[in-house]
């Protein structure tokens, strides 16, 4: 059996679409410690982390909580997210983050890299007829951006951003933002994300999924596994064999 085949049964119905996260998934959300270990020494990587870990705890706080006695949202952009979880970073690892330095991080986040292989990947589902799309946390002028940066303009039919319903991933709106811009039923479209919390809240939700687990983590010990598990953006083409 080859090891690198992705892991578990065939998914049940042929897919119609696939969906794609963007940070992490198509956009190499670590690539900012480059920088970030030239601006500050010895916690590049460091920074990376706990950055990317603040952004997604102020996700999840802005989606499930409200405000004053008339429960008002306190939903902020992704973009806005973004800075607030660089700037507490930069604090609780005790280092002097100046208003330059931090809009150089920004902008690099602007244009995070992309992963090698998806081009290649994505041409492959276009050649084969396959409907192809964004689904992200990220808001649409960061997504506008990244697309571009990145090489893949005319290769993805749809970029979808939850700010449209101001609810973050992973509430079920914004699952739904996928099947309602597809006009398909969640079994037949496949989600990817190389986020386990993404992937198991599109498995939730009803998608055939595929985690890419790029950094050989351990799986969610909660909740039904992936349809799918692999190592790279390749493994969806695993959906479309015969």
């Amino acid at each position: 059996m080859d090891k690198n085949r992705p892991r578990t049964a065939r998914a049940p119905q042929l897919p119609g679409a696939v969906l794609f996260d963007a940070y992490g998934t198509l956009l190499d959300v670590y690539s900012v410690g480059l920088l970030a270990e030239q601006l500050f020494p010895g916690h590049g990587q460091a920074l990376g982390v706990l950055w990317r870990d603040k952004q997604i705890d102020y996700t999840r706080l802005v989606t499930t909580s409200r405000s004053g006695p008339e429960r008002a949202s306190v939903y902020q952009p992704f973009w806005e997210l973004t800075s607030a979880a660089l700037r507490y970073a930069c604090k609780k690892l005790g280092l002097d983050l100046s208003a330059g330095q931090e809009q150089q991080l920004m902008n690099q986040y602007r244009h995070l890299s992309a992963f090698p292989e998806n081009r290649e990947v994505l041409q492959a589902l276009k050649n084969r007829g396959i409907v192809t799309g964004i689904l992200s946390n990220g808001d649409p002028d960061m997504l506008g951006v990244a697309v571009r940066s990145a090489g893949l303009d005319g290769l993805l039919d749809h970029v979808l951003s939850v700010d449209s319903i101001r609810q973050y991933k992973t509430h079920p709106d914004a699952y739904a933002l996928g099947t309602q811009a597809l006009s398909l039923p969640a079994a037949q479209v496949v989600f990817v994300s190389s986020n386990g919390w993404d992937a198991l809240g599109a498995t939730w939700f009803g998608y055939q999924t595929l985690w890419v687990n790029r950094y050989k983590l351990p799986p969610e010990e909660i909740g039904p596994p992936p349809v799918r598990t692999g190592h790279s953006l390749r493994d969806v083409l695993s959906f479309f064999e015969p």
